[in-house]
């Protein structure tokens, strides 16, 4: 479990599923233009359905104990209230992977992705020893870019065509940290700048 706050992360879990569930339907309309979908295996042919839960659950942990992936649920005052995945776990010479993650629309803005975000990337580089993150955003997605930007990330550039999303191949701008980048930790970097914020008369938005 990583926790800062009253945001805390921990690992997915099959009796999860009514909460994730009620979160993710309600978000809907506030998702879908961002979510991952499953082109046709050829041009023309059958869509593929989104897996269950339960499927979702089991890839999870199936990847997770491969050593490729963490999977997160955020939980933010005791109630789950999104994810945060780090998917494409490469190792060897190259120590990397990229970030995914969505939150409900109801706690948007109040700086739960971004802490959420700098307790998995300060993980990844000083527990787990990778060494690169990317996160990888549409450019239309700006409560995402966001959060990116407020964590001081890197932009890289653009990648055309990079990721079906919601039913199209879709552009995707690079973001990237390496662990040289943040001595100090993500996190400490975050508390630092919403302490500036504060302390310049823009102060976070309450917790209710």
């Amino acid at each position: 479990m990583l926790a800062e706050g009253d945001v805390v992360l921990r690992p997915i879990r099959l009796r999860d599923q009514r909460a994730w569930r009620e979160v993710n339907q309600r978000n809907r309309d506030w998702l879908r233009p961002w979510e991952a979908t499953i082109p046709p295996p050829v041009p023309g042919g059958p869509v593929t359905h989104r897996p269950t839960y339960r499927q979702m659950v089991r890839h999870l942990r199936s990847e997770a104990r491969a050593g490729r992936m963490l999977p997160f649920v955020i939980e933010y005052q005791g109630k789950l209230v999104g994810q945060v995945t780090v998917a494409g776990i490469t190792w060897g010479s190259m120590r990397s992977g990229h970030i995914g993650y969505w939150v409900d629309e109801a706690v948007a803005g109040r700086g739960v992705m971004p802490t959420a975000v700098a307790l998995v990337v300060d993980h990844c580089f000083r527990t787990v020893g990778l060494h690169r993150i990317e996160v990888c955003i549409r450019p239309e997605n700006g409560p995402s870019r966001r959060v990116v930007e407020k964590l001081g990330f890197r932009e890289e550039g653009l990648r055309l065509r990079y990721l079906h999303i919601d039913g199209a191949w879709r552009d995707h701008m690079v973001f990237a940290l390496t662990a040289e980048e943040v001595p100090e930790g993500l996190l400490s970097r975050w508390r630092r700048s919403r302490a500036r914020q504060a302390s310049d008369g823009n102060p976070a938005p309450p917790r209710n």
